[in-house]
């Protein structure tokens, strides 16, 4: 397996020579606009792409799959929307599949549970999107399980750390697992996403695994930046099994 972070969530993840395409955010830098229900003046994504459109195409017309964990627009946005190809295979939980179908996508593979997909074990893991009120505005959200044989990384999505994220890895045992980090917070409410505490509660109740984080320095509501995270990484001891990828990073999965 090998992975790419493109940018925030978007993440380019390679079984096999199969290459599927996480939460595409492939709009320009500022083109989302203002965050909501913040006090920001910023336009999101703060940061542009990785490289230029022509190779963004490039790399689109390699994709097999996209994956879409929820509809908030850091992971789907208009541009993704309208640059794929509307035959490609979009796997999502059953939940949205009817929303993304009224987008015009044809194939798309609808998951309650689990499915074998090109002798690729997918399955849907369960999230919470912040608590109370904010909690339940932003909806229903989930993450994914990729394993092949015995190779599995747990995509886990826009959520922050409670019992059924612990739930999910005594599940899965992932040797791998991707977190949304950067405590997104809107002006009112409890961070939303992954803070440096839910971090290290993962590394700390998966011992066993490689913890990667994303979701940094791309959209305004995030409070924690990579220099912050690093700093909670490094005071915990968790260095040589925790990393926080950079945008356009790519790695290869030891397992």
């Amino acid at each position: 397996m090998k992975l790419q972070l493109w940018r925030n969530a978007t993440l380019l993840l390679n079984i096999d020579g199969i290459s599927i395409l996480v939460d595409p955010m492939l709009g320009d830098k500022g083109s989302m606009g203002k965050m909501p229900m913040t006090d920001s003046e910023l336009l999101n994504p703060l940061v542009g792409l990785p490289f230029s459109r022509e190779e963004l195409k490039k790399k689109l017309e390699g994709i097999d799959a996209v994956a879409v964990t929820h509809l908030h627009p850091d992971h789907w946005d208009t541009e993704a929307i309208e640059l794929l190809d509307k035959n490609i295979p979009i796997i999502c939980s059953d939940s949205i599949s009817d929303h993304i179908a009224a987008q015009g996508f044809t194939n798309i593979i609808a998951l309650n549970n689990k499915i074998q997909w090109k002798n690729i074990e997918i399955s849907t893991t369960k999230g919470q999107h912040g608590t109370g009120e904010i909690g339940e505005k932003m909806g229903i959200v989930n993450g994914f399980v990729f394993k092949k044989e015995n190779q599995s990384v747990y995509i886990v999505g826009d959520t922050i750390w409670y019992d059924e994220i612990a739930q999910e890895i005594d599940k899965h045992k992932p040797q791998h697992i991707i977190v949304a980090g950067g405590a997104a917070t809107f002006s009112v409410g409890d961070p939303i996403i992954m803070t440096s505490e839910d971090i290290i509660k993962v590394c700390k109740y998966a011992p066993e695994s490689t913890v990667w984080v994303t979701h940094l320095e791309a959209v305004s509501h995030c409070r924690e930046d990579r220099k912050y995270i690093k700093e909670k990484i490094n005071e915990n001891g968790l260095a040589t099994r925790c990393f926080i990828l950079d945008d356009g990073e790519k790695v290869d999965f030891h397992f």
